[in-house]
């Protein structure tokens, strides 16, 4: 008889196969719509440009003009985007005087040694040279007045750079008197590095004293928008501005530099702007007349005022201090509240006017979150990651139920944890979470929640950063130097070249007659719809892999062989087209799960309801 394969929406891995009959347990580039499986849209890439550094920070705003602009916030570089170009707008660290940076050249090496006394700068960063002369051979004017990524530091005063022309015996000279070298903000980590020595590892690993907790952070840039403009820098150091009248050209400017400033934040972990009255608030930030940052401090500007940070009774520039956990690792602003997140606690901090002009207060406390991006907001609810679990916070916080808890906590590479980040896909009502599996040093994983249907799903994809917003139309994503559009099309076009992107959802054991006994099956009645598809004759592959006994073959592979449990050996592979009505087959089991994959170029599907007609067929 005829019987038909429904299984309930969503993933879940945390029981065996056997013991989530009647569900999905793998999944890769699927999604639910309506309780069915389907394969997730394509992306493109959104223009051949490329930038430099890994991405972790992308904000979307539009000027008053109507010019869509993108931030991009990379280890190496800040940019705007415009129209698929990227502008950098790496602010300024220090501007030498005329003289002091000096040239040496080597004969027959492209290596120049640069002396700068004090210079400030570390390996990788860049520096722009102006008022050079020849030094008398190739190594001439227009070669060295040019942008320099710093090869090696050699000490506090020199630092060696490469020039694209080798130095012959007439490069004697040192450049001139009238060298000035423009700094740009130093760059930060690619990836979190592990620390060393005595109290970061086992008992008596390492010797004492060679310990470094104060290691540095991978570079993540805070952006927010001030109307057109925007306010953003790099996690730990100063706040800067960039003004949008003064083009994509303009680079971004230290606040505290600018006229009129007073008492700006120099050390800043997490900065934004609220929508009450346009407040800049920094959160993790140096205290009133300090230098050093203060974890658990939040300080706020003058409303309406980004260079006013000193309180007074004619302003509302003000502070206060938290006092759960050891630092605030992040915050994010909902429609009612700013949620602050210390890595104990979640605080509520809302406007109240003067005098206190802001207030926190407690929503949570023995709370985790993996990392300064693991946050999102949904339809005014917060979802996070944790260290070992998912919250979501909606006016009271709560641990979110999650069917792959086991499977992404258990492969999970915690010392790169700050790389983890969350997004929205609100068209599919779904947040998105990236992470770095266990031995990964990169995010290549996602796991999905859809809070419309409560239910689950993940899959294998690379990316560093994510923003969904009205002002982008479509998800961006950040991958290999460049921009990609989500929910577009059905292929991977990360190259320029559209490539097939592989999906598949695998189900469940479950049981095909009563679990004792064997059932044949002889024939399979598909349900899958191609709309969406730009192939002319796109297909999917159906494989039914029959079970002698359930779990065998699946939770413990290495005990099969040789056991009366092994998996029956005939499987069937079931192509099936737009046109597929009926399929015959020989299959035979007690339990069964059921594979759904494609593989092809422009292959867009979803499952319905397949059903496969089932004969009794013995007990041996």
């Amino acid at each position: 008889m005829l019987q038909k394969i429904l299984l309930k929406p969503g993933v879940n891995r945390e029981g065996t196969r056997y013991t989530n009959e009647g569900r999905w347990y793998e999944s890769d580039k699927v999604r639910f719509r309506q309780g069915t499986p389907e394969k997730i849209g394509g992306w493109v890439r959104l223009s051949a440009n490329l930038f430099l550094g890994v991405c972790r920070s992308i904000a979307s705003w539009t000027t008053l003009l109507g010019v869509s602009l993108k931030g991009v916030g990379t280890n190496l570089k800040m940019y705007i985007e415009r129209g698929g170009a990227y502008y950098d707008i790496t602010p300024i660290r220090f501007t030498t005087s005329a003289g002091d940076v000096t040239f040496a050249a080597t004969t027959g090496s492209d290596v120049l040694v640069v002396s700068d006394t004090a210079h400030g700068a570390t390996e990788g960063s860049f520096v722009t040279y102006s008022g050079a002369v020849s030094l008398g051979g190739n190594v001439t004017a227009t070669v060295l007045n040019a942008e320099y990524q710093i090869a090696t530091v050699i000490n506090a005063n020199s630092y060696r750079i490469v020039v694209p022309v080798t130095a012959n015996a007439s490069d004697s000279g040192d450049g001139g008197a009238a060298v000035v070298g423009r700094y740009q903000v130093n760059v930060g980590p690619e990836i979190q590095q592990a620390l060393s020595g005595w109290g970061t590892g086992p008992w008596g690993f390492g010797s004492w004293g060679n310990g470094l907790p104060g290691a540095e952070e991978i570079r993540i840039w805070n952006q927010a928008n001030y109307g057109e403009d925007l306010i953003f820098g790099p996690r730990g150091g100063g706040i800067y501005y960039w003004d949008a009248t003064g083009g994509v050209g303009a680079r971004g400017v230290n606040i505290a530099g600018m006229m009129g400033a007073s008492d700006v934040p120099t050390a800043v972990s997490k900065l934004l702007v609220s929508d009450v009255s346009r407040f800049v608030l920094c959160f993790g930030v140096n205290p009133l007349g300090g230098s050093v940052l203060d974890p658990m401090l939040v300080r706020w500007s003058d409303q309406e005022d980004f260079l006013n940070w000193t309180p007074a009774i004619t302003n509302q520039a003000g502070d206060l201090r938290l006092s759960t956990g050891s630092q605030i690792v992040t915050a994010v602003q909902t429609r009612q509240e700013i949620l602050v997140f210390t890595d104990l606690a979640l605080y509520s901090l809302q406007y109240q006017g003067p005098p206190f002009v802001w207030g926190a207060q407690t929503m949570a406390d023995n709370i985790s979150i993996a990392g300064p991006n693991a946050v999102t907001v949904a339809n005014n609810t917060a979802y996070w990651m944790g260290d070992d679990k998912f919250y979501i916070y909606n006016g009271r916080t709560q641990t979110l139920r999650c069917d792959l808890r086991q499977y992404i906590f258990q492969s999970f590479n915690f010392e790169q944890r700050d790389q983890v980040f969350a997004g929205t896909n609100e068209a599919f009502n779904e947040v998105w979470w990236w992470y770095p599996s266990a031995g990964s040093t990169v995010p290549d994983r996602y796991a999905i929640y859809n809070y419309s249907e409560d239910i689950w799903y993940y899959g294998d994809l690379t990316r560093t950063a994510w923003l969904d917003s009205a002002a982008s139309g479509r998800p961006v994503a950040a991958v290999d130097n460049r921009l990609v559009v989500h929910e577009t099309g059905v292929d991977d076009g990360t190259n320029g070249t559209l490539v097939p992107i592989p999906a598949y959802i695998n189900s469940a054991e479950f049981d095909i007659q009563d679990g004792q006994n064997f059932g044949f099956i002889w024939r399979v009645v598909p349900d899958v719809t191609f709309r969406g598809s730009t192939a002319n004759n796109p297909a999917i592959t159906m494989t039914l892999l029959p079970l002698q006994s359930s779990g065998s073959g699946y939770n413990n592979p290495a005990s099969v062989a040789g056991t009366n449990s092994a998996p029956v050996v005939r499987s069937a592979v079931l192509p099936v087209e737009q046109f597929t009505g009926i399929i015959y087959t020989r299959v035979r089991g007690r339990q069964m799960s059921m594979k759904v994959e494609s593989t092809g170029l422009g292959v867009a599907w979803q499952l319905g309801a397949p059903r496969i007609d089932v004969k009794l067929d013995g007990k041996r």
